[in-house]
């Protein structure tokens, strides 16, 4: 399906209403949540490096090693967790009453693609709002980062903002973007598909849900890690 998927993208006619409708629902469901959940996420990741840097003697590269946690592995993550818990259940769920009133058959019957017409635009959707909400998250745990930093645990404001600047590089950036578009596209395509094979009548939409969940967890934090290995192994550090 997630070859049908990418194959339908290029395909016309492209169901732009259908995509700013998804695209609007998702973002609007979501960008509250990851704002709420970045900041803490961004001062926990701080606190504790913080407090290990304090240890070393190495309080100069807090800024360094917080930021560039946030940007380019919780950022990812949380928005991507927040697009699918709240987007990505909506979406599966709207598939599988569809499915169980026969709906996505007719469709079928009447020579309309079921990827094209509602799985390609979703699909979309959810990759599109994970990287506009990742720029957004990244920048809220950053702050939420420094603020936790210079104010609870006595940082230097000149020493955070310089650490990152001296360690950190564009590619940093560009893999936490990357990661963005790939987890929202597994997150799109897995509520899709859950959506589309319900069993059992209403009560399998609610298990199709759930299920579309916890397994867009699953593959995002297996994916993350493949993805981290390899940028780590083929992008060298600055100053290396």
């Amino acid at each position: 399906m997630g070859l049908d998927v990418i194959v339908a993208m290029f395909k016309r006619p492209f169901q732009t209403r259908e995509f700013i409708q998804q695209f609007w629902f998702i973002a609007s469901v979501s960008i509250l949540p990851a704002m709420l959940v970045a900041i803490p996420f961004g001062a926990v990741i701080t606190l504790q490096l913080g407090s290990l840097t304090a240890q070393i003697g190495a309080e100069s590269f807090n800024g360094a090693a917080s930021v560039l946690a946030v940007i380019q592995q919780a950022s990812p993550i949380v928005t991507t967790l927040i697009v699918a818990g709240a987007g990505g259940s909506a979406m599966c769920a709207d598939l599988g009453a569809r499915t169980i009133r026969e709906e996505i058959d007719a469709m079928e019957v009447l020579g309309v693609s079921p990827i094209q017409r509602l799985v390609v635009p979703r699909v979309l959707a959810a990759m599109v709002t994970a990287v506009l909400l990742n720029g957004m998250v990244s920048v809220v745990g950053v702050v939420g980062g420094y603020f936790f930093n210079v104010i609870v645990q006595d940082g230097t404001p000149g020493a955070y903002i310089a650490s990152f600047s001296a360690l950190a590089q564009l590619p940093d950036l560009w893999v936490g973007e990357i990661k963005a578009v790939i987890f929202g596209f597994l997150a799109g395509l897995v509520a899709c598909y859950r959506g589309l094979n319900p069993k059992g009548g209403p009560k399998g939409v609610g298990d199709v849900v759930n299920q579309s969940v916890v397994v867009t967890f699953l593959l995002l934090f297996f994916v993350n890690l493949v993805i981290s290995v390899f940028y780590l192994q083929l992008v060298p550090a600055k100053g290396a």
